[in-house]
């Protein structure tokens, strides 16, 4: 029986935050098809490549993030439908940088989701870093 409670708390929590998480995993799902079609549509070289290492490892590490909170939590079903555009790239991350700053804040505590947020937060922070190179 004791092993019921944290079980009963951790169900309430997910339904607690699951909005969040869930605006969470579809912001930065968006970040990668923004970031790909400013990666698609730059004459810079190094802007192109910097974009798509971004673009390709926000999707797996996102995805990793919501696979280990569905596995810590349930599955999230609902997820907003709203999509934004942006045009240029350092501004865009910089608001994501902002984004995940203020929101990691709003996700679970378990250190396994954390650590994959860190794993986000040093992918954008790396990104910006290459968008300075010429």
């Amino acid at each position: 029986m004791g092993g019921a409670l944290p079980h009963l708390f951790r169900i309430y929590m997910a339904y607690e935050n699951q909005k969040d998480v869930a605006d969470f995993i579809s912001t930065l799902l968006h970040s990668g098809t923004v970031t790909h079609f400013m990666h698609l549509s730059t004459d810079l070289f190094a802007v192109h490549m910097a974009l798509g290492g971004y673009y390709t490892e926000i999707i797996e590490l996102t995805d990793s993030f919501a696979e280990a909170y569905s596995g810590c939590y349930e599955k999230i079903k609902n997820f907003p439908e709203n999509f934004h555009n942006a045009k240029e790239p350092v501004k865009y991350l910089e608001s994501i940088s902002e984004y995940v700053k203020k929101n990691r804040k709003a996700m679970p505590d378990e250190s396994q989701l954390q650590n994959i947020i860190d794993e986000i937060a040093a992918l954008i922070d790396s990104t910006l870093y290459k968008l300075t190179l010429k």
